[in-house]
């Protein structure tokens, strides 16, 4: 029989067991949420040289060189082939923007000296700015016209210098007026204050205006008939007549240009008149000399092909012109030597076209060049098994 204790036990027992059994059932422990793993980077190749670029990279070289020997126009034609390799070549494209604009603010600068020498009567220093102006720029209207329509050559007669001879005397005896030195000064680009040097040829200009004695047209007084037969037989030989000479502007540019050691525009000078004049011996002659020079200049400088090709030229003209044939034959070996040494460079980076084009100018200077042809022929094999593999 259970007593009062243990029917109270009993009770709280069962009450224990109900509160139990209405409680929600016990939360598992939670847990952070993990976040998906973020997914690995894919290694992203890098694009393969462009073949193009040392052929661009060559023409931007030869553009700065160009520059600095003071031809912008040979510039010019450097970027615009870098340009045609490359098309949209930014490197390429600043600097062709630079040069022409360069090269139009010399044209305006040239223009304006001549407008300038066209005002205070010059008319020689005018042509010689107007051409100058026409080597940078062939298509410059004003420059064109100025020289067409403002600029003449006047008239003028050669003086042979003999001891003494002055500019003011020789302004003195043809113009009566020794002020007019300057004149002959200006008209010849002498330098400031010359000494006048026995067997110099200058030229004498007429000034409009201004009276102007020819030598040439003083005549003696008539002779007598009875007596001419002795005067003849008794007078001295008469002084050689002074003979109108005129010396071709581009030819004096060229002369000039030889002065000035600027090798490159005196050939393109003096081959823009030999193409209206072809066979002139002075034309010839300054180019024989300005290729000679340029050749010489080219080979210290280690542009041996160039330097080649102008020797070839001047050979040409005159096989035994000064010591020509021995730089001809050390220009041609250097050239080979250096660009078959940069094929072989090319072709070890795998640049297979660029090194093909090194050993094919090989070939130009040495048509049996075993070795070029023989390297050809295994980097155009090469180049094409590439070419099959890249197409599967």
């Amino acid at each position: 029989m259970i007593g009062p204790v243990g029917r109270a036990a009993a009770i709280v027992a069962a009450l224990a067991l109900a509160a139990c059994a209405s409680a929600p059932p016990p939360t598992p422990p939670s847990r952070a949420v993990e976040a998906p793993a973020a997914p690995a980077p894919v290694a992203v190749p890098a694009p393969p040289p462009d073949p193009r670029d040392p052929l661009v990279a060559r023409h931007l070289e030869q553009a700065q060189v160009a520059e600095r020997d003071g031809d912008p126009r040979r510039a010019v034609s450097e970027l615009q082939v870098a340009l045609t390799i490359r098309p949209g070549d930014a490197a390429a494209a600043r600097a062709l923007a630079a040069v022409q604009a360069k090269i139009e603010g010399q044209v305006a600068d040239r223009v304006q000296a001549g407008r300038a020498a066209l005002a205070r009567g010059a008319h020689t220093e005018a042509r010689k700015q107007f051409l100058a102006a026409l080597a940078l720029d062939p298509s410059n209207r004003a420059a064109f016209e100025a020289l067409q329509t403002d600029t003449k050559e006047p008239p003028f007669i050669t003086h042979t210098v003999r001891a003494g001879d002055t500019l003011t005397s020789l302004a003195q005896r043809y113009y009566a007026d020794r002020s007019r030195s300057e004149v002959i000064w200006e008209t010849n680009q002498l330098s400031p204050n010359p000494k006048l040097v026995a067997g110099t040829i200058l030229k004498i200009p007429e000034i409009p205006g201004v009276p102007f004695v020819h030598l040439d047209t003083r005549r003696a007084a008539p002779t007598p008939p009875a007596a001419a037969t002795a005067a003849v037989a008794k007078a001295p030989a008469a002084p050689p007549k002074e003979e109108f000479s005129e010396v071709n502007p581009l030819l004096a540019e060229a002369r000039d240009a030889l002065d000035r050691g600027n090798w490159d525009e005196a050939v393109s000078d003096v081959e823009r008149f030999l193409a209206s004049h072809p066979g002139n011996a002075d034309g010839i002659a300054v180019k024989k000399q300005a290729l000679y020079q340029q050749g010489k200049a080219q080979l210290g400088s280690r542009r041996y092909a160039d330097s080649y090709r102008a020797l070839v030229q001047v050979a040409r003209l005159q096989p035994d012109y000064e010591d020509t044939a021995k730089l001809l034959a050390q220009a041609r070996t250097r050239a080979i030597d250096q660009h078959y040494a940069q094929g072989l460079r090319l072709y070890q980076e795998e640049k297979l076209a660029n090194a093909i084009s090194e050993w094919r100018i090989v070939l130009e200077l040495d048509p049996q060049h075993a070795n070029a042809k023989k390297n050809i022929d295994q980097a155009e094999r090469l180049q094409k098994a590439l070419d099959q593999r890249k197409k599967k």
